[in-house]
């Protein structure tokens, strides 16, 4: 299928820079089968059922991005500042990282972070490097809640700082596994309040974990999606989780899958009946039109970037020609897109 069938054209002032305050404040396009409402996400206990469940994925993002320096190699050289965000931990010690600039690093390489941490580079294929810490454990973890920042998205990082107050936007009221460089945005909107108000309606609520990867900020380079590598992200179902989600199913409630890498992990999950089975894994599930999806019912999710991955997912889920009409509706409207922007709950196309 060709790559750009997923584009689209978005104003650069409709992109979100900041959150809207209080989450659940934020707008919610209802994407039915037989049309769109324009809703808030506050919404959510008018537009639920009794015995519906939401999927939530409970994973932390970590302060990832840390900013140090590599000192000259020889007399009359130079130093060169550099940009690591940490994205998959290989054992105690050592991280896969995204460096900049990724040439002026080599093997052997010693950087000094912010912070009195310092790694060597272990090895460097382009723009990625192992990067092996001297400090470890606890220490460690100290160390990099000091030093580290939450790794913004790049369309919001090239055009503001990063700011103390994005520790606490940039994270779920419910996160509690931490290992994501990026925030599962879906959940950004709930609120305790919120959550309350759907759990005094009848709605479940359940957390599984998936641990979003840096390559969620990857762009799609090819020209046809057969030729894309999809990056892999580590994930947990319980079993203990599995049967909450297969009882409310089985007792006629909705599944609503609450952001893309929930319902990724569900069909990862989920055998061909539409059973979720435990899991506890890497995937890399790659969804795009044509998909028979077997565990969710309803998607809960942002506005996503054009010729993205996850753009051709919710395409997947509720039609293209649907998603295209939709998301020409939310930028007439006046939206605001990604990850600090409005949600959409679409219901799942037949």
């Amino acid at each position: 299928m060709r790559v750009d069938l997923f584009d689209y054209d978005l104003p650069p002032e409709r992109i979100a820079l900041e959150p809207v305050s209080p989450r659940d404040a934020a707008r919610l396009l209802y994407i039915r089968r037989d049309g769109l409402e324009d809703r808030v996400v506050s919404d959510l206990p008018d537009l639920l059922r009794r015995g519906d469940l939401l999927v939530l994925n409970d994973t932390k993002v970590i302060p990832a991005q840390l900013f140090g320096r590599r000192p000259a190699r020889a007399a009359g050289g130079e130093d060169v500042a550099v940009d690591a965000t940490l994205h998959r931990r290989l054992d105690e010690n050592r991280w896969r990282a995204l460096v900049r600039p990724g040439k002026r690093l080599r093997a052997g390489d010693v950087i000094a972070f912010k912070g009195g941490l310092t790694a060597t580079v272990e090895s460097r294929s382009g723009a990625e490097a192992v990067l092996d810490f001297e400090t470890r454990g606890k220490t460690f973890q100290k160390a990099l809640a000091e030093a580290g920042v939450a790794p913004l998205p790049p369309y919001i990082a090239r055009r503001r700082a990063t700011t103390d107050q994005d520790r606490e936007d940039y994270q779920t009221v419910y996160a509690a596994e931490p290992g994501s460089v990026a925030a599962p945005t879906a959940g950004l909107h709930f609120t305790e309040g919120l959550l309350t108000r759907l759990k005094e309606k009848g709605v479940g609520a359940v957390c599984v974990t998936l641990h979003v990867g840096a390559g969620t900020f990857l762009p799609v380079t090819a020209d046809d999606t057969a030729d894309h590598r999809m990056h892999s992200e580590w994930g947990e179902i319980t079993t203990a989780q599995a049967a909450t989600i297969n009882q409310a199913r089985a007792q006629g409630g909705r599944i609503i899958a609450t952001g893309t890498t929930s319902l990724r992990l569900m069909e990862a999950a989920a055998d061909k009946g539409g059973v979720v089975k435990p899991f506890c894994g890497e995937t890399d599930l790659f969804i795009t039109p044509g998909y028979a999806f077997r565990a969710a019912d309803l998607l809960l999710t942002n506005f996503h970037l054009p010729r993205s991955t996850l753009f051709m997912l919710v395409c997947a889920f509720s039609g293209v020609e649907a998603m295209k009409a939709a998301y020409a509706h939310a930028i007439d409207r006046n939206y605001r897109f990604y990850s600090y922007g409005d949600a959409c709950l679409l219901e799942r196309a037949p």
